[in-house]
């Protein structure tokens, strides 16, 4: 089973890795949750999906459904909570690793590790210049800073070990012959944001029926010739 461990990371060396590696600007635009599953808008690019997500416990799965920048931009508008950040492609020799600067609703940063199986997760050693691990704290998932701000931030200072570490990941990316996948607009996995999910306590108030939301799709979808 798939898996994502997500780690602060100083501003100082978020700027650093942005400076050198270019990146790309996504958004997501979220509705309040049902008990079995939510629903979001991402917009990458040029690119909109609208996502499905079942929270099933014995079947947890992700369906995205393409949909136009029109429709992605009205789907928009109707979320409840939005966030915007530069996503940003780190090369770690054995793992592939995204960054996310935070523009929407403000500055954070941070990187996240997928995997493949929960054991290659378990033995994953972060390097020096990883912050603190935030995976099992539902106050760094995506759905929860967009819809209720984001976390206080411990502050940290950047160690010599930590800058060193960094540089030398920056500098395997010469050796790269291929864009990583995270560079190419493409529909959201859940390998992507397997840390997307949230206590639906947090959404109390927020109701808007999945059939408004679905109607709405329906009519923004061209006509068929």
């Amino acid at each position: 089973m798939s898996s994502t461990r997500v780690f602060l990371l100083a501003s100082g060396l978020a700027r650093l890795i942005e400076r050198e590696r270019a990146g790309e600007l996504i958004r997501h635009g979220y509705f309040p949750e049902h008990p079995a599953r939510s629903m979001h808008v991402q917009v990458t690019g040029d690119t909109g999906h609208l996502v499905l997500a079942s929270h099933s416990v014995k079947d947890p799965s992700e369906d995205a459904t393409e949909i136009s920048p029109a429709q992605a931009e009205a789907l928009l508008g109707l979320t409840a909570g939005q966030i915007e950040y530069l996503s940003i492609a780190v090369d770690l020799g054995d793992h592939g690793a995204s960054l996310q600067r935070f523009v929407t609703p403000g500055p954070l940063d941070l990187i996240s590790v997928a995997f493949k199986h929960d054991e290659a997760a378990r033995e994953f050693q972060r390097p020096a210049w990883f912050g603190q691990e935030v995976s099992a704290d539902p106050s760094y998932r995506l759905r929860t800073i967009a819809l209720a701000g984001l976390p206080s931030v411990p502050e940290g200072e950047v160690s010599n070990a930590a800058l060193h570490g960094l540089l030398d990941a920056l500098d395997h990316r010469d050796q790269e012959t291929e864009p990583h996948p995270t560079r190419q607009s493409r529909a959201p996995t859940s390998s992507g944001f397997a840390f997307d999910a949230e206590d639906e306590d947090e959404l109390d108030g927020l109701t808007i029926e999945d059939s408004v939301i679905r109607d709405l799709a329906r009519s923004l979808q061209p006509p068929r010739r």
